[in-house]
């Protein structure tokens, strides 16, 4: 489906950057009315409007998830998301973080729940909060699925609101976390910050044993503390300029906050926003 396509960095990196890109143009031209009559903001907001009423992907899932969680419940002043984070051999989706993390494992009413167990056995090693989200069509069967588990569920109602009555909230579960795990998320600098902090050096080593003995040396900390001051340093790691962000349409969200834009990469987003669709 050539929806999943256009919300990407690589699409709109090209868009902005002033180029023709063959994605976008297939879809506006498939999805909106009369386009070379409308700039491009308006045919992004059509698109994702069809999309709203037809066809809910994961892109869809996840900007919903940031604009009401991050950006209507909480503060990003005060709280990170993170996206596509490598866990094990899973990849989660969506995690939020002020003073708990919680990864959201999104479901979409397009996806099968085929590897889900692999997933949440994966996030539980490294992250202590972990939330299914779905759709109310869904909710039955995922019920079923996670009841007696800690793992909470969330669903998305046809009316892109996050229900507060189709929910159950995660509960926390430290039993599953690993050392080895919550290390590979982290960042050089991450890691390297919470060694200073709780043994006040750095390993002295060559650079090829670097890593290992970096890891050796956290796997030392007792694991709810070594992941508790991971969380302290991931939260700092998806900084953004508020007020630039403000402008940002709704629908693009997600795709300009993970990323990590420039000033200069968000004035070339007002313009192409702007401007009347090329063909």
């Amino acid at each position: 489906m050539i929806l999943n396509k256009l919300f990407t960095q690589n699409v709109f990196h090209n868009l902005l950057n002033g180029n023709h890109n063959a994605t976008y143009s297939q879809v506006v031209r498939r999805y909106a009315a009369d386009p070379e009559a409308k700039n491009n903001g308006e045919l992004i907001s059509e698109v994702y409007k069809f999309m709203s009423a037809s066809y809910r992907n994961e892109y869809f899932y996840l900007n919903t998830l940031l604009n009401k969680l991050l950006l209507g419940k909480h503060s990003i002043n005060t709280t990170t998301a993170l996206t596509q984070i490598p866990i094990g051999k899973s990849k989660a989706d969506f995690i939020l973080i002020n003073g708990k993390a919680v990864v959201y494992e999104i479901k979409t009413e397009l996806d099968s729940f085929e590897r889900l167990d692999t997933q949440l056995r994966d996030y539980y090693k490294a992250f202590n909060h972990v939330c299914v989200v779905t759709s109310a069509s869904n909710f039955a069967k995922i019920s079923a699925i996670l009841q007696n588990t800690p793992v909470g569920i969330y669903v998305l109602t046809k009316k892109n609101a996050i229900s507060r009555r189709l929910r159950k909230e995660p509960t926390e579960d430290n039993s599953q976390l690993n050392h080895l795990a919550i290390f590979k998320v982290l960042h050089k600098r991450e890691y390297e910050k919470i060694l200073k902090k709780y043994f006040g050096r750095l390993p002295i080593t060559s650079q090829v044993f670097y890593y290992d003995e970096c890891f050796s040396l956290f796997a030392k900390i007792p694991v709810e503390h070594a992941y508790a001051m991971s969380i302290q340093v991931l939260k700092e790691r998806n900084r953004i300029e508020i007020s630039f962000f403000q402008s940002v349409p709704y629908e693009l969200k997600s795709l300009i906050y993970f990323s990590n834009p420039a000033k200069k990469e968000f004035e070339a987003l007002n313009r192409f926003l702007n401007q009347k669709f090329g063909g």
